[in-house]
């Protein structure tokens, strides 16, 4: 069996993928799917943190444009990533893997506080740790909040799972001439302002030379080829 290529990653799911095909709420048959892709590499021993997006039950970033106050709705958007981390949480404990949800928003009945030296002894000792609640701040995006917490517990790699198999340059949906990158640079990323992460988390991973590889949640075998270094997806680095 081929070495991991990673020791310690950071997962980030968009809220928008929990939803499955009806579009908002939680649908248990995709967490299900996404726990067992997730234990597939915990199997490998692989150090595994993850942040998940709140799009499926809130988007805060459209709220002003509708008369509720952008902190207010930052603030419940925030509620909607602990929600879909104690789904996660929830499946991956029934297939039996050690999960700890820590939230940057105090709400202790469902998560521990985030402190990062407790959340890297958690990694230490195989546990899964859901990064919930954001960056515990209005106007930032749960992609700044991953790729904070990457850099805090030292990952060797953020991983987004997204909808599509990698990064184009136009929506692969909306313009058929549009091409993929197998790996590219984060100053390409800025220049061509393809929209990967927001631009303060594409800074903060270009400013502490973090790659990270976007591939296609969906696809059976993509994490694992990931970290089997198999080519899968595009890479930013």
């Amino acid at each position: 069996m081929p070495e991991p290529a990673f020791n310690r990653i950071l997962l980030k799911l968009s809220g928008e993928i929990f939803a499955g095909n009806q579009g908002y709420g939680i649908d248990p048959e995709v967490i299900n799917s996404l726990a067992k892709k997730i234990i597939q590499i915990s199997d490998k021993n692989i150090q595994i943190g993850i942040v998940i997006g709140g799009g499926n039950i809130f988007r805060g970033i459209s709220t002003s444009a509708k008369g509720l106050d952008r902190v207010a709705g930052d603030y419940l958007g925030m509620m909607a990533t602990i929600m879909n981390s104690v789904a996660l949480q929830s499946s991956l404990e029934r297939l039996d893997c050690d999960t700890r949800v820590m939230s940057a928003l105090s709400i202790t009945q469902l998560a521990e506080p985030y402190i990062r030296r407790r959340g890297i002894r958690h990694l230490e000792k195989g546990r899964i740790v859901i990064f919930a609640g954001g960056t515990g701040n209005p106007y930032f995006s749960t992609d700044t909040a991953a790729a904070l917490r990457a850099i805090e517990i030292n990952a060797d790699v953020i991983i987004k799972g997204t909808k599509v198999d990698g990064i184009y340059s136009a929506d692969p949906e909306l313009d058929p001439d549009a091409t993929k990158f197998e790996a590219i640079t984060f100053k390409e990323v800025i220049e061509k302002e393809l929209r990967v992460m927001d631009l303060t988390a594409i800074t903060l991973c270009k400013e502490n030379n973090l790659p990270i590889i976007v591939f296609d949640i969906k696809s059976n075998n993509g994490l694992v080829d990931i970290i089997n270094s198999v080519p899968t997806g595009t890479t930013v680095s």
